[in-house]
């Protein structure tokens, strides 16, 4: 029989952690986003939501970078669980994420998916395939890039385990 503390203990380690890992963004940046709506409806009209902080995802299809900024184009892709986006083929638009730190091109590669939380400034209008296209330009406030492991693999595993020795009990917690 496991002692209450011990139980207790193991509950508590089995429920919190994973709800402090559940974010693919810091508590911070997300408790900064304003625009909770549509990127489709974003995208209609960059301008009147100038100021707003968004959180997005997508996957990248080009990184430029100088010493000074940087500058990512993005295929927008809806969020799933923990935040990662989810790289299916439904897009709502692009979008540029600037940052004036440098986010070498060796790690924001092309194919990587995204999350992305930054201040709206606007839009530029750029060519895709011949036809005019009104990206939403965002600001960098936080980026999480997210590994190429399989969407269907656990994002965390946990072992517990319990036994006994020699009169004692003993508990164990992997991570």
């Amino acid at each position: 029989m496991i002692p209450k503390q011990i139980a207790i203990a193991l509950l508590s380690v089995l429920f919190v952690f994973p709800a402090a890992c559940a974010s693919g963004v810091s508590q911070q940046a997300r408790s900064q986003v304003t625009y909770r709506g549509s990127f489709s409806l974003l995208q209609k009209n960059p301008d009147r939501h100038v100021g707003a902080v968004v959180m997005f995802g997508g996957k990248i299809l080009e990184t430029k970078a100088s010493s000074t900024s940087s500058e990512i184009t993005l295929l927008q892709l809806s969020l799933g669980k923990n935040d990662r986006p989810q790289d299916r083929d439904h897009s709502e638009g692009r979008f540029l994420l600037r940052s004036g730190n440098l986010l070498d091109p060796a790690i924001y590669r092309k194919g990587t998916l995204l999350t992305v939380v930054g201040r709206v400034t606007g839009s530029e209008m750029w060519s895709v395939e011949g036809f005019d296209y009104a990206y939403p330009v965002i600001k960098a406030i936080e980026t999480k890039i997210w590994s190429r492991r399989s969407t269907a693999a656990p994002p965390i595993n946990l072992g517990v385990g319990v036994g006994s020795y020699g009169g004692g009990v003993g508990v164990g917690v992997g991570f």
